[in-house]
């Protein structure tokens, strides 16, 4: 009995060191695609295309685009509202393909603090 108890452990050990090995895999998987996301892009527009923001799965705006005709100094204020609105919906989207891809990797197992 003694000795079948300790064959028991041995393969829990086996097991264990299978699972860090998966866990080690996976955190170089995240490290790795931490580094494409910046190269992954989202674009938002507003005010029906007369806003185009294009961003960074990391939430670095790569690109802002207005519209020449919106460029009326009295309607500054419609031109920050749309700014506000692409800006936002950009990084919703670049939020939402980040979990997207990282759930690749992590099988959707929800990590704390990532994504």
């Amino acid at each position: 009995m003694a000795y079948g108890g300790k064959m028991g452990n041995m393969g829990g050990m086996g097991n264990m060191n299978k699972m860090m090995k998966q866990v080690q895999k996976m955190q170089a998987d995240m490290g790795q695609l931490q580094e494409q996301l910046g190269d992954v892009l989202v674009e938002s527009t507003a005010g029906g295309g007369a806003v185009r923001i294009v961003m960074s799965c990391k939430q670095e705006v790569k690109e802002l685009r207005l519209d020449p005709d919106i460029l009326v100094p009295d309607d500054v204020e419609i031109i920050q509202d749309l700014l506000i609105a692409a800006f936002n919906d950009a990084c919703k989207k670049s939020q939402e393909r980040s979990s997207e891809e990282m759930s690749k990797i992590t099988g959707n197992i929800k990590m704390p603090g990532l994504f």
